[in-house]
């Protein structure tokens, strides 16, 4: 097995868990605070991460556009975290995780348009399953 299906199967477990422990630990709290400590953690690490693993040294490698493109990846995953938060704080962990789940569609959507990634039959069937399943996980 490749090694990056190996890192995209861990994330999806550890993505799966994160919703449930996230759901348990804002109890009583704020979903922008409990936000704040999730990112707090994941600052520590990552930082601990780079400096450590001397990945620092990677910064003589960055252009302008690059920088600007992970800035603004870090403004989008900001604005998805704290809308995410938001509403499982108040909604259904399982209905918020299908609908956020399903942003894959947005993902495949530009993948297409502007990393020209192939479209096939194939990836257009998972994403029309993707999209019912969300579907019929949210309805009422």
């Amino acid at each position: 097995m490749q090694t990056w299906i190996i890192y995209a199967i861990l994330a999806m477990i550890f993505a799966g868990l994160t919703s449930v422990l996230a759901k348990y630990g804002l109890q009583n709290i704020s979903a922008d605070f409990g936000l704040g400590i999730r990112t707090t953690v994941i600052f520590v690490i990552i930082a601990v991460i780079n400096l450590f693993g001397e990945k620092y040294k990677e910064i003589v490698n960055l252009t302008g556009l690059q920088i600007l493109l992970l800035i603004a990846s870090g403004i989008t995953t900001t604005l998805s975290w704290i809308f995410y938060y938001r509403a499982m704080k108040d909604g259904l962990v399982s209905y918020v995780a299908a609908i956020d789940k399903a942003s894959i569609l947005i993902t495949l959507l530009l993948s297409f348009l502007l990393l020209k990634e192939p479209v096939t039959p194939k990836i257009l069937i998972g994403a029309f399953l993707i999209f019912i399943g969300m579907i019929v996980l949210v309805w009422k």
